[in-house]
């Protein structure tokens, strides 16, 4: 009997709790930036009786994403998607974090969007961080929610003239990530399946304290 087939981004803390809850029994395609991460994490899993691949993915390049997408279809249909991939505002550059956090994770959903399977779920992990910001315009939200995936970074509030700073470009992107799931739950719901986005707060993980 063939396992149901889930894919991870981010091979870090959060995203291993995660796998780590819901993914006994299932193929699990683990994707980071960083192979060795993946495989670290991989190799604690599967020595915990999990079914994990490891897999070197990119979040900022859809080649990439449809990449990893590709490996997990070798497996059968995928019917679970759980995003934790991402920079912080301490990791990276205003630009880094806008291509990784808001567009990857765009592109990310939108493509898995495609595929998932009848009666598959997926999360994505944004942050409290989207709400500790002034209220964007109703339009605002409609284009970040709307805006085709390779047409966002040209919308004129994420110009580097109006990011403060990287926080601000960190909050931006995980208020993209909100408006992105509400739009293509929709679609996803086409195809039987649900998704969502959760939306904590500070988690003590290495990035964290970074």
């Amino acid at each position: 009997m063939k396992k149901a087939v889930m894919i991870v981004t981010g091979a870090g803390q959060i995203g291993m709790a995660i796998a780590r809850r819901t993914g006994f029994g299932k193929k699990i395609i683990l994707g980071d930036k960083s192979l060795k991460n993946a495989e670290t994490i991989a190799k604690i899993m599967n020595n915990a009786g999990y079914d994990v691949v490891p897999f070197e993915m990119d979040l900022s390049s859809r080649a990439s994403i449809l990449a990893i997408i590709a490996k997990a279809l070798e497996y059968g249909e995928i019917k679970y998607l759980v995003n934790a991939a991402g920079v912080s505002p301490s990791q990276a550059p205003v630009e880094a974090i806008l291509k990784v956090d808001l567009y990857g994770t765009a592109v990310l959903l939108e493509e898995v969007g495609k595929v998932i399977a009848e009666g598959g779920a997926g999360v994505t992990i944004s942050s409290q961080s989207g709400w500790r910001m002034p209220q964007l315009t109703p339009e605002e939200d409609r284009q970040l929610a709307m805006t085709p995936t390779e047409e966002l970074l040209s919308l004129p509030l994420l110009q580097p003239e109006n990011i403060k700073d990287t926080l601000h470009a960190y909050q931006l992107a995980k208020r993209c990530n909100e408006k992105r799931v509400m739009y293509e739950c929709v679609r996803w719901g086409e195809r039987g399946a649900r998704l969502n986005d959760i939306a904590p707060g500070i988690i003590v993980t290495p990035l964290a304290v970074d």
